[in-house]
């Protein structure tokens, strides 16, 4: 019923744009995140990622790809239903114009204009790769980096990898069941909100 709704939800609020600036605080299994967003760095990534926060969708996540001082990637829903409708709902590229350094958050994808709901942290300045591949932060972390640098980073690129890596099915297949079967000491996210 939960994923029916989140579902729902979510879709309803395809067309509504996000504040210009706010902040979402993760609260996840290591302590609390607090992630600002600035639409006017990344106005589709900055709208996509409230969308995805106000209507639940992150609740429950799991950082599924964690790489030790790398990135910490979150944002398949743990449900298979709601994570295979939302997979091909892509929003368009936005111009980048900020740069990937330590705290930056911004959109996973493996094609141009391909961007869903995989989002990940920038444990350091990944600049010098991620900005020419085109990834565009559109918030950063104010309070918590010493959670994200926390993460249980040891099964690295082993429980999911990264979008391009091409193996992410069981996770869309088999959601947190899976997840928790094949990976049980994954942190997560216990509840994404919007800060007043």
């Amino acid at each position: 019923m939960m994923a029916m709704c989140t579902l729902i939800l979510g879709l309803m609020m395809a067309q509504v744009a996000a504040p210009s600036v706010f902040q979402v605080r993760l609260e996840t299994t290591k302590g609390a995140i607090v992630i600002e967003v600035h639409r006017d760095w990344a106005p589709n990534g900055a709208d996509r990622f409230y969308q995805l926060v106000t209507s639940r969708y992150y609740d429950g996540n799991r950082f599924f790809r964690v790489v030790a001082g790398r990135w910490a990637q979150f944002g398949i829903n743990g449900d298979p239903t709601v994570a295979k409708a939302w997979r091909d709902r892509a929003i368009p590229d936005d111009p980048r114009r900020q740069s990937n350094v330590r705290g930056t958050v911004a959109f996973a994808f493996a094609v141009p204009h391909g961007r869903t709901t995989q989002v990940y942290i920038a444990l350091t300045d990944l600049s010098a790769t991620q900005d020419e591949q085109g990834f565009v932060p559109f918030g950063r972390v104010v309070s918590g980096m010493e959670m994200a640098d926390a993460l249980n980073s040891e099964y690295g690129e082993s429980s999911g990898s990264g979008i391009r890596a091409g193996r992410q099915q069981p996770l869309f297949d088999g959601g947190n069941a899976y997840l928790d079967r094949a990976f049980p000491r994954l942190d997560r996210i216990v509840k994404a909100v919007v800060l007043p």
